[in-house]
């Protein structure tokens, strides 16, 4: 690194020296987690599978909350635990090779299981892997913050997701074309994941992380009660999950929006995924390259296409023009596009924001509280119910639009 020219801003000479190689460590094991995660994704994939195993359908509903709020509320409580190990590289690959087993047994169980058994097994299995993910997401960012110079860990991540998307599209081509049974390729999907995760914590554990400060680490109730005390002490850190919290619509819409739309014949499997897959390749790199240069910009891009997108929904379907096989896949890239500008901006601003004896505890508060905010979008369902998924497309599409206003006032924290 010394003959290159180029000189890092904010970690240590020695770290600088292993920047090159850890940049490409991170985008490695990254791209192997998020890839794995678009394999098994529970709104389209283990949604589609777990009725396909004959469980009751009325296990679906519980795939998106376990996922998200299993990854999101423990971290609060183990946030301080975590941050007594000098080296939280092994935190991160542990979690990822416990998703891996968790995926295995989803895997076993859609072969072996059926009915009932089937379905209790894949939600137990799925809970595993949230309290798995959520050790990842509380280690991750301080891991790349300490490895992996500021400049760069926008474009990190960015190229992560593009090159998920890229495999994860190979597998929509696949589910379209119809060329292998569509039970066994799902399957066989989840084995990938598996493998893909386990890979991952391979790929992690060589990075080259020195060790860092371990005086923060408390006991788990001492250690919460300290990281809500953010919430008075830092302005910009309560601005910062205000808008995050507004910001969950573009996560939370997509199915509202297919609800919106004419009843015909149930989208393939094959086009959903794809839809997704080609928004986080087309915009990840990008959006990342963006956070880089300000992730305060970037989520006040995101809010504004994405409540553009929600807002077009809303008036084609009041004009009975959100047509499920062509206004409406058009509809849910645009928003995956916005949710992938989100997700990146936050990631990049969170990190850069906090100095690295506070990232491990904004993290976790940060998640634990928009953990909570996901449950109680809960209430959208009961909305939907009452007065119609166009109603909810219009509360969401203002709550993006006001979280692009209040990120406005975030700082610049690239500078």
């Amino acid at each position: 690194m010394d003959d290159d020219g180029r000189a890092c801003t904010d970690i240590p000479e020695s770290a600088c020296r292993e920047e090159a190689g850890n940049f490409f460590r991170h985008v490695g094991a990254l791209a192997l987690s998020k890839t794995a995660d678009g394999l098994i994704d529970p709104k389209l994939v283990l949604s589609w599978l777990i009725l396909q195993v004959g469980a009751p359908p009325s296990l679906v509903g519980l795939l998106v909350p376990i996922r998200e709020a299993g990854a999101l509320l423990p971290q609060l409580l183990t946030a301080g635990a975590l941050r007594r190990l000098p080296q939280r590289k092994w935190a991160w690959a542990a979690g990822a090779a416990v998703q891996g087993l968790a995926a295995l047994a989803i895997g076993t169980a859609a072969i072996f299981l059926s009915g009932q058994a089937a379905g209790l097994t894949i939600i137990a299995a799925l809970a595993v892997l949230a309290l798995a993910r959520s050790v990842c997401s509380v280690c991750y960012k301080d891991v790349l913050g300490k490895t992996a110079d500021k400049s760069r860990r926008g474009t990190a991540t960015g190229m992560a997701a593009s090159l998920a998307s890229a495999v994860v599209l190979l597998f929509a081509l696949l589910l379209t074309l119809g060329l292998i049974e569509r039970l066994s390729l799902v399957t066989a999907a989840v084995f990938l994941a598996a493998l893909a995760w386990l890979t991952a914590a391979v790929v992690f554990v060589g990075l080259k992380e020195a060790p860092g400060a371990t005086e923060g680490g408390k006991a788990a109730i001492s250690a919460a009660l300290e990281n809500l005390s953010y919430l008075v002490s830092e302005p910009q850190l309560r601005r910062f999950i205000l808008v995050r919290s507004l910001l969950t619509a573009t996560a939370l819409a997509p199915p509202f929006m297919i609800a919106a739309a004419p009843p015909v014949s149930a989208l393939p499997l094959g086009a959903m995924v794809m839809g997704a897959a080609l928004a986080g390749m087309l915009s990840s790199y990008v959006w990342g390259r963006l956070s880089d240069r300000s992730s305060r910009k970037v989520l006040v891009f995101a809010a504004a296409s994405g409540g553009f997108a929600l807002a077009m929904t809303y008036a084609l379907a009041i004009a009975g023009w959100l047509h499920p096989l062509y206004a409406l896949p058009l509809m849910i890239f645009a928003i995956m596009v916005a949710y992938q500008g989100v997700r990146l901006g936050r990631v990049t601003h969170l990190t850069d924001m906090a100095t690295p004896e506070k990232r491990a505890g904004f993290t976790a508060l940060s998640n634990t509280i928009v953990g909570l905010v996901l449950l109680a979008g809960g209430v959208f369902t009961i909305i939907a119910a009452i007065a119609g998924a166009i109603v909810v497309l219009a509360i969401m599409a203002g709550m993006t639009l006001i979280g692009g206003i209040l990120a406005l006032g975030l700082e610049e924290v690239q500078s």
